[in-house]
């Protein structure tokens, strides 16, 4: 009952408009990979390097962004993110249609995409606290979190099908129209915004600290303001360890991708739809997952039930270094992830409204900014940390070495809620 709570007509807008970008985002699930491959020939050392250096660079790029959307109307910030995602995803199409497609020009891509998606996700984050009440955020956390397991369950398939019949340079294109939508809808939200404004006191120089409080207009920049998310969240007793536990599980879970990509196709000789159906058809336990969510803390808890499915979540990664070829290992694999994506889809819309919750106001864009930042800039170096791994001591052992490391990440969950309300948070946050 409590998942099927109306929000609203403006909530349901934002989630239409997430709806369809994200099922673009699916549909062109690696195009760029295959563009690189199967367009530009490269080899496997250049489409690791485009995959590596986008969220990379990327994170890098986005660190100012943090404080920059942060101290401006939300809904301008996502809607202008949109439009550079369209316009830098149907370049690609464009330059492909000229003849003038080349690698940099992915790279160029790749980056502009990834800073722009942590920009919009700090903005959205910061937007979706304002618009729902305190106790729907939970509710509108799962519906997001569904719709993404959708997406990723529907997605791949499909692209991987337009692919074969139009290539993959269709599929970007689709993405891009798909942020162009996005864009139409977040204005469609309609109703005011009000400016931020700028509270609260900072460090200058070594200077002693003063007073701000002025709107964006004419709001001096201070170079302090980059790290004041990472500097909140490391001195916040419940988000500390959630920040480290997250970026150090989806840090594992995504380096080993590629190493099972090689091992499944390569080393195993499993087909490539196979390898789809190992991986497309568990995301339904990320839809179950996020569905059974709020009704689970209804009944167990908030801190509980985020403890259980975090711990859960860790336990199953191990069980892939013991793949074998044929149906047996087919099975395996689909149980495997089965059981980590239903943990996952559990975990983390409760984790996402958690986290929201306990940020103060004044803080959510700067902080879910650190964070995004700091999970692409971690896996992007662990996927580079695995593969040479993989070098020395071959697939299998170097997923055997993440899922026990996996099996550490769930001391890192904080064991206990004694946090306070983020209001009185603030007062003692460091500026």
């Amino acid at each position: 009952m409590v998942a099927r709570r109306r929000l609203g007509r403006r909530f349901g807008w934002l989630w239409a408009a997430y709806a369809v970008s994200t099922f673009g985002t699916r549909l062109a699930f690696d195009a760029f990979a295959l563009i690189a491959i199967l367009v530009l020939h490269a080899g496997p050392t250049e489409v690791s390097l485009l995959a590596a250096t986008g969220l990379a660079v990327g994170a890098v790029v986005a660190v100012p962004l943090g404080p920059w959307v942060e101290f401006r109307r939300k809904r301008p910030v996502m809607v202008a993110m949109d439009l550079t995602r369209f316009v830098a995803l149907m370049s690609v199409p464009v330059a492909y249609a000229l003849g003038l497609l080349g690698f940099v020009q992915l790279l160029v891509v790749s980056v502009v995409v990834g800073a722009a998606d942590i920009a919009f996700n700090a903005a959205s984050g910061a937007y979706l606290k304002a618009l729902v009440r305190p106790e729907d955020l939970l509710v509108a956390s799962g519906r997001f979190e569904s719709t993404n397991w959708t997406a990723t369950v529907l997605g791949p398939p499909v692209g991987t099908a337009a692919i074969g019949f139009f290539g993959p340079v269709l599929t970007v294109a689709t993405d891009a129209v798909s942020y162009l939508l996005s864009a139409a809808g977040i204005r469609a939200i309609g109703g005011s915004e009000p400016r931020p404004v700028r509270t609260g006191t900072s460090v200058i120089g070594g200077s002693e600290p003063h007073a701000v409080r002025t709107g964006t207009k004419g709001a001096p920049f201070r170079f302090g303001e980059l790290f004041e998310g990472w500097r909140y969240i490391l001195a916040h007793p419940a988000l500390r360890p959630l920040f480290f536990n997250t970026v150090l599980v989806s840090g594992l879970i995504m380096a080993t991708s590629p190493l099972l990509a090689v091992l499944m196709l390569g080393d195993l000789g499993f087909a490539p739809w196979q390898y789809g159906l190992a991986f497309g058809l568990p995301c339904v336990g990320g839809i179950i997952g996020s569905r059974l969510a709020p009704r689970l803390v209804a009944r167990f808890g908030r801190h509980k039930v985020m403890l259980t499915a975090g711990t859960l979540r860790a336990c199953w990664s191990i069980g892939l270094a013991f793949i074998r070829p044929g149906v047996a290992g087919l099975v395996l694999v689909i149980a495997v992830e089965f059981a980590l994506i239903t943990s996952m889809g559990v975990f983390n819309p409760v984790f996402a409204a958690y986290r929201l919750d306990r940020t103060a106001t004044d803080r959510v864009a700067r902080t879910l900014s650190a964070w995004s930042v700091t999970s692409k800039a971690t896996v992007a170096a662990m996927t580079g940390l695995w593969g040479l791994l993989a070098g020395v001591t071959g697939p299998r052992v170097a997923i055997a070495v993440a899922g026990l490391l996996m099996l550490i990440t769930p001391f890192l969950l904080p064991r206990h809620d004694r946090t306070p309300h983020p209001g009185r948070d603030l007062a003692r946050s460091p500026r």
